[in-house]
């Protein structure tokens, strides 16, 4: 699987003032520190960006290729931007994010084709978020039919079907799931990615990695390609290497219906299969679930 790290964003107190001052020195750091925690990918998150967007991005791209081989993921809302990240990239990039909204659409596709980029299909429309997985499944369809008539191949297109926060809509939690074992056949060749951390907004930042891990797992079930994720989890990165099989197994035990002896199981163990079932929908959510 592959990592996406997601530290590098305007909005830490860290980052967000080195970017605005043009500081290379705590970028370079964090980006050094990404790549040694053994991320894959590196995204560049400048946020909107309407002011001087292209300027901010070239500089943020040069500066961590001084110091960083690792490929990037232009993350901005910004086409102009995008093209101005593009245009310096010396490996291939991943353009964050194209959606169905058409000015998004219209302005980003081009973009990816041109600079032969690889793109993440985010799965959001002209009516926003979608309810379920079918209309993900309609979403998806779409987006990838108008990628192909410019020339982007599937194997270009990382679909991303939005995570959102358990402590809000445990549908749209299981949803992500469904979603995630249909897309091999809607989309062949088509690769895959999540927010990861998205799943745990608004929980108490002690009990976020129980939930970002055990979802990553639920959707590893599916064959997930990739995710952002925070470089810094070291037992999630082990996770997503295949370090930890035995929890991965006990797990997609849970999803798959069973009911294990919590008796007979670890203190981590029993956290992962409180944390599956919380997300399965089978208990609720509460900030106290791993107490329970």
């Amino acid at each position: 699987m592959l990592l996406v790290g997601e530290n590098l964003n305007i909005m830490s107190r860290t980052i967000g003032p080195a970017l605005r001052e043009r500081n290379p020195r705590p970028i370079q750091q964090l980006a050094q520190a990404e790549a040694e925690a053994g991320i894959d990918y590196l995204d560049l998150n400048i946020g909107p960006a309407r002011k001087a967007g292209d300027e901010l991005m070239t500089w943020l791209v040069n500066t961590i290729q001084e110091v960083s081989d690792q490929p990037l993921s232009l993350d901005t809302a910004n086409p102009v931007a995008i093209e101005a990240g593009l245009k310096v990239c010396w490996r291939r990039a991943l353009v964050n994010s194209v959606s169905l909204q058409p000015e998004r659409l219209e302005q980003t596709l081009p973009l990816v084709k041109k600079y032969n980029a690889d793109m993440i299909g985010l799965l959001w429309g002209v009516e926003g978020m979608p309810r379920d997985a079918n209309e993900r499944c309609l979403l998806a369809v779409d987006l990838v039919y108008k990628a192909n008539q410019l020339g982007i191949p599937n194997e270009a297109i990382w679909i991303d079907p939005i995570v959102t926060p358990v402590s809000v809509e445990i549908n749209q939690v299981r949803a992500c799931l469904e979603f995630m074992s249909m897309l091999k056949d809607i989309a062949p060749g088509c690769n895959s990615i999540v927010g990861l951390s998205n799943i745990s907004n608004g929980t108490p930042a002690h009990l976020r990695p129980y939930l970002n891990r055990t979802y990553l797992i639920m959707l590893m079930k599916y064959g997930l390609y990739s995710a952002i994720v925070d470089a810094f989890d070291a037992e999630l990165i082990r996770i997503a290497r295949g370090d930890m099989p035995k929890i991965v197994k006990l797990v997609h035990r849970v999803m798959d219906g069973d009911r294990p002896d919590l008796s007979s199981l670890s203190k981590k163990e029993v956290d992962y299969v409180k944390t599956a079932r919380v997300l399965s929908g089978e208990s609720l959510y509460s900030h106290s679930w791993l107490e329970v």
